[in-house]
């Protein structure tokens, strides 16, 4: 392990790469009593901290090494690292990517003179093929995050920090496949054992959480896909031996939360952040929220700027509810002259940042509520014990059907025999949608459907299907291969839908 110190400390990686800033971000830190550090990666060339150790590995090569050409697997980040790194040096790289990789990434590997090759639907797919073509054409293979130089690379971020702010209580570091905090960790623990390392990964992406909770590599059978730049099933062989020994911490945070932190980036220092490079940001506020800590030096490692232009318009909307400044009500009113009023009258001074009613013919209707709110959590809380006197009130800020699909699809209910709910993911590439449609419209009724664009590699549908034999509609959906899940009994749906 002191290699990758020794490594880090002769290191080349400043051939293509600058200091990086460590800005003070103001509002965050009175907000939080804290003093919050942003260590700003999202400066470098590529906009990402990669580049460090796709250098560090590639001009490490032996010149026989080197004729041969490096090849890699990468979404995005890694790739334009790779693809840079093998350029400056005169090196041939090929960069295998999943299909479903935004033009936006392909378009940067290609002017940075890497070769790209799309395969398969994830990640895991284009790993594969990339170490078939390192066998069949005699390749080196860049790994993007288990290799020991790779680590070295990312743990220069450590030793800029160690001299720009030596007293930090604590780091936070973005994990996906473990390169970034097995590099840190090595490092700080080296020259300052008393300063914390804690690492941040989505909810929906507990690669190091789990296999430190099990003390084993596990490899999840799904991974949320909304912060792609850490989406990987299973944490490296040598970054998790490493993490168990330095890693004091690991923290869970929502994409709701990742939106609210790329918010708070860029109020501070008008830099918008990838979801997975503002992940560390997130996991701040959280661990600062669920400690009670004050007066502490914290740096967070904005780790990515890659963002595509069109997830924006998602980012802002979840922005609020990952802040706690919106909540979205549902509420039972009587189908009577006079109720409307009353509810209105209820929410006092609250400003409304949505409105969904349809006339039911029946004795009650539902209606669709999003509130502003000022003072947080608190506030909600207090908001819908005061309705709750009155109406029938469920909070909804939390159901995931709810804000990515309900909310933009209310309009009455259906009377549908037989019906089922079904939630999918599938890549959001060019035909795709088609595809799952004839694959699944043709042997069942679809009775409601809802897509809607959010600028994401993986597309996101809402789906009714009129079924006798639930069995045997699952197991056609297995075979199709996408991510789903059964929502019939989501609260949102029967309430709305």
């Amino acid at each position: 392990m002191h290699s990758i110190v020794d490594l880090a400390n002769n290191t080349r990686v400043y051939d293509v790469a600058s200091v990086t800033p460590l800005n003070l971000a103001h509002q965050l830190s009175v907000r939080t009593k804290n003093n919050i550090y942003l260590k700003r990666e999202d400066k470098l060339a590529i906009h990402t901290f990669k580049l460090r150790g796709a250098y560090q590995k590639i001009s490490g090569l032996t010149k026989a090494q080197a004729a041969k050409g490096v090849v890699t697997s990468s979404a995005g980040n890694h790739a334009q690292g790779v693809a840079l790194s093998a350029s400056k040096l005169g090196i041939e790289s090929v960069i295998v990517m999943p299909m479903s990789t935004p033009k936006i990434k392909v378009n940067a590997v290609e002017r940075l003179g890497g070769k790209v090759v799309l395969h398969g639907d994830v990640y895991d797919d284009a790993y594969h093929y990339a170490k078939q073509l390192e066998k069949q054409q005699d390749l080196v293979f860049v790994h993007p995050y288990d290799d020991i130089e790779v680590m070295a690379g990312q743990a220069t971020i450590a030793k800029e920090l160690l001299e720009q702010l030596p007293n930090m209580d604590k780091v936070f570091v973005p994990v996906g496949g473990g390169g970034l905090i097995a590099g840190m960790a090595t490092y700080i623990k080296h020259y300052a054992p008393n300063i914390k390392v804690i690492g941040v990964e989505p909810e929906d992406c507990p690669t190091l959480f789990e296999a430190l909770r099990q003390n084993k590599r596990v490899i999840l059978p799904e991974v949320g896909r909304f912060a792609d730049g850490v989406a990987v099933r299973q944490i490296g062989e040598k970054t998790f031996e490493i993490a168990k020994q330095m890693v004091d911490e690991v923290v869970l945070v929502s994409n709701d939360e990742i939106c609210a932190a790329i918010k708070d980036i860029y109020e501070d220092v008008r830099s918008i952040s990838e979801p997975a490079g503002a992940l560390a940001t997130a996991g701040v506020k959280k661990y600062i929220e669920n400690n009670n800590i004050e007066n502490e030096n914290i740096v967070s490692v904005v780790s990515g700027a890659n963002v595509n232009f069109d997830r924006l318009r998602y980012i802002a909307e979840r922005a609020d509810l990952g802040e706690h400044n919106e909540a979205i009500i549902a509420a039972t009113i009587p189908e009577q002259p006079g109720s409307f009023l009353k509810f209105c009258q209820m929410l006092d001074n609250h400003a409304i940042t949505e409105f969904n009613y349809r006339y039911a013919p029946n004795q009650q209707a539902h209606i669709f509520v999003g509130v502003a709110l000022s003072e947080g959590l608190s506030e909600k809380e207090a908001l819908i014990t005061k309705l709750s006197k009155s109406f029938d009130v469920l909070d909804m800020s939390d159901n995931s059907i709810a804000k990515t699909h309900i909310r933009y699809m209310v309009g009455g209910r259906a009377d549908a025999d037989n019906e089922a709910l079904y939630r999918f993911e599938f890549p959001e590439r060019p035909g795709a949608l088609l595809n799952f449609l004839n694959k699944v419209g043709a042997h069942w009724n679809i009775s409601l459907f809802h897509y809607r664009n959010h600028g994401a590699d993986f597309g996101r549908v809402l789906i009714g299907l009129q079924v006798d034999d639930v069995s045997k509609l699952e197991r056609s959906f297995d075979e199709l291969g996408y991510f789903y899940q059964n929502e019939t009994d989501n609260k949102a749906y029967q309430y709305f839908l």
